[in-house]
This record gives structure tokens, C-alpha cells and sequence, in this order.
């Protein structure tokens, strides 16, 4: 009988997303094809503490993960519990949605343990999540993005300037931070500064970015060396912007549209874009790519998310299943191309320690 992949599956976090990720995670789950792999359930309660967990439940504001009540074994960063599971493990699906969980330091951590994971190694998840330098970068190779400017903790902030240079209405937003959270759409000018104290709240860095009035799109993208890329959907949203209200709060907030009405050539050059923009921030595995498209079909790259929604209803698997590619495939590919990268980087450092 062929020995079972260990797959942990490391969901819950610090990050304001704790919720979306139990969500993301309880389907993730359900969808490991158990004749193929053994889940090994891995929370992150919001105080930074890891728990070996029977089921995926995490209530507010304790971890309790075993829908039973039964009490569950923590780890302890420094515990030797933790390093004796880790090394149990094969592979690992980390689930954890923004802070502490998509911008590279739990990539880190992992590569420090020599465990392959899904999706975007260090530097792609770092660079993806910070939407100042995610945009340079992008804008350096030529993407569409929307003209925008950056305002760190302690600047001097001039309304008027600020308001002459993108007009009004204005995108402002916390440069590290997922699911819109601290995002404010402004529309007068005494709202501004509001909007820039509560980014402030979340981040030490802002991004001021001009509206672009258009369709949002989304594109999924799955792959290593050669990432290919969905269909594109369509979000029409009910409220002001695709907020964290309209995501995950409001059941009406927002519809989705998959596939997207779009022209043939439209689709084309949205999935050329996404691949490209996928590329020029390092990213692997996965991301979603979300756009905005003008009446003039001109294609405006808006962020990049490495570990996208994970619920059935989320975007990134729903455009794959639209594509041909079902919520357990999508899984299965996930994990073998986390294994692949894992397997070469082994081989170019075996390379090298022979030369050396």
C-alpha cells in the first residue's frame, strides 16, 4: 500500500483575516483526497499560539479546536512538541490569509524548517502583499496600474495637494493588509484625513491610489515555471467598493460573475497580463490577479493576493472550476507543485555543495 503524503494544513492566525482563513481551511479539507493524502491540522490562535487540532473550529476569542469540547494540545514556538510534528509532516498548505501568513514570514519559517509548502516561497509573498512596492515593480514592466502615492507614519499630510493630484473620488488603503480591511473610499474632502488615520491604524505605510472607474475583474493563475491562467469573473458590487463588509458580512454585497461577459480578446489579454504580472513579482503556485477593466477595455492591474480565498464560493477555485479544473484537482496540483519546487531547490543546493 503507497504511504500517504502528510499534508499540514496551517490555518487561523494573527492576521484581522483569522475568520476567512477557518473558513478557507474547512474546505480545503474537505476536499484532500483522504485515499491520497493524511491532513495533519495545524491553528494559529489569534495570540500567536499553535495548536495540534482534531477539527477546524475556532471560536473567539480561545482556540478550541475539537468541535466536541475536547481540550486540545498546544505548541509553543520554542516547544519540542512543535519540531517533532514539523518533521512528521511532508508538505504544508499554509491557509493563513494577510498579515503573518501571505507576506513571507511564515514562508521563512518554513523554509527555515526544510518543509515544500503551496505557494509563493519568501520573496513573492513579501513583495505581492506590500502594495507600494508590488506597484513600482509592476509599473517598471510596464503594467497598468493606477496612479498612486505613498504616505508613511510621520509625514507631513497635505490634504489640499493630496486631493489636486488624484481628484476626487480617491482609493486610500494600508499598504500591508488584506480582504480591503482599512480601506476607505474617499468622496469629500473631509473625509480624507480620516480615511488616512484609520490606514494608519493597520499599517505604517499608506497608499493613495486615483479611482479608476471600471468592471472588477479577477483572474486566477496556478503554477510554477510555466503558470497558466483561468477564466476571468466578474464582481458586481452592491456597495460603495468591494469592501470587507460587502466580501464577507453583507450575504447581498456583492455577485459574482464566472465567467466574466467579456470579449474574446479581452479574455486573452487579461490572462496575459495576469500571467505577466505573476512573474514580475515572483510569485509561484497560486495567486489570484485582480484587475480593473474601463469601458474602454483598458486593463488596470489593481493588487495581486498569494493565498486567495479558499471557500467554495471563492473566487479562485470557482474560476478553475469554470476552466476545467475541479476544487480537488485544483488541490492535488497545489501540492505537487509545492513538492516539485521544494524537490529542485534540494537539487540545486546538492549541485552546489558538490562544487564547493
Amino acid at each position: 500500500m503507497t504511504k500517504k503524503i502528510k499534508v499540514a494544513i496551517l490555518f487561523g492566525g494573527r492576521s484581522v483575516e483569522h475568520e476567512v482563513s477557518i473558513q478557507s481551511a474547512k474546505n480545503v479539507y474537505q476536499a484532500l483526497d483522504k485515499t491520497k493524502y493524511e491532513p495533519v491540522l495545524i491553528g494559529i490562535d489569534k495570540t500567536g499560539i499553535w495548536h495540534h487540532c482534531k477539527s477546524i473550529s475556532l471560536p473567539a476569542p480561545k482556540v478550541s479546536l475539537d468541535q466536541k469540547g475536547e481540550k486540545q494540545a498546544s505548541l509553543s514556538s520554542t516547544t519540542d512538541d512543535q519540531s517533532r510534528l514539523l518533521q512528521t509532516i511532508d508538505v504544508v498548505f499554509p491557509v493563513l490569509h494577510g498579515t503573518n501568513g501571505e507576506d513571507g514570514t511564515m514562508q521563512g519559517f518554513l523554509r527555515l524548517a526544510n518543509l515544500p509548502f503551496v505557494g509563493a516561497d519568501v520573496l513573492g509573498s513579501a513583495i505581492a502583499m506590500d502594495k507600494d512596492v508590488s506597484k513600482r515593480l509592476l509599473q517598471a514592466a510596464g503594467i497598468k496600474i493606477a496612479p498612486f502615492d505613498v504616505i508613511n507614519d510621520g509625514d507631513e499630510i497635505n490634504p489640499t495637494e493630496i486631493i489636486k493630484k488624484f481628484s476626487l473620488p480617491l482609493f486610500v488603503k494600508p499598504a500591508n493588509s488584506g480582504s480591503s480591511v482599512g480601506v476607505s473610499k474617499v468622496k469629500n474632502n473631509s473625509d480624507l484625513l480620516a480615511a488616512i488615520k484609520l490606514a494608519l491604524s493597520i499599517d505604517s505605510k499608506v497608499v493613495i491610489e486615483k479611482y479608476i472607474e471600471g468592471r472588477e475583474i479577477e483572474c486566477s493563475v496556478l503554477g510554477n515555471d510555466k503558470p497558466m491562467a483561468s477564466l476571468p469573473g466578474e464582481i458586481v458590487v452592491n456597495h460603495e467598493f468591494y469592501s470587507y463588509d460587502a466580501k464577507y458580512i453583507d450575504a447581498n454585497g456583492a455577485k459574482l460573475i464566472i465567467p466574466a461577459n467579456l470579449a474574446k480578446n479581452v479574455v486573452e489579454q487579461i490572462q496575459k497580463v495576469a500571467i505577466q504580472a505573476f512573474q514580475t513579482l515572483c510569485c509561484e503556485g497560486m495567486a489570484r490577479v485582480d484587475f480593473f477593466v474601463t469601458r474602454e477595455n483598458m486593463i488596470y492591474v489593481n493588487e495581486i493576493n498569494t493565498i486567495p480565498g479558499f471557500t467554495k464560493i471563492s473566487m479562485y477555485p470557482k474560476l478553475w472550476e469554470a476552466s476545467g479544473i475541479s476544487y480537488s484537482e485544483l488541490i492535488d496540483k497545489l501540492i505537487t507543485y509545492a513538492i516539485e519546487r521544494y524537490e529542485r531547490r534540494k537539487k540545486l543546493e546538492s549541485d552546489y555543495s558538490a562544487i564547493t
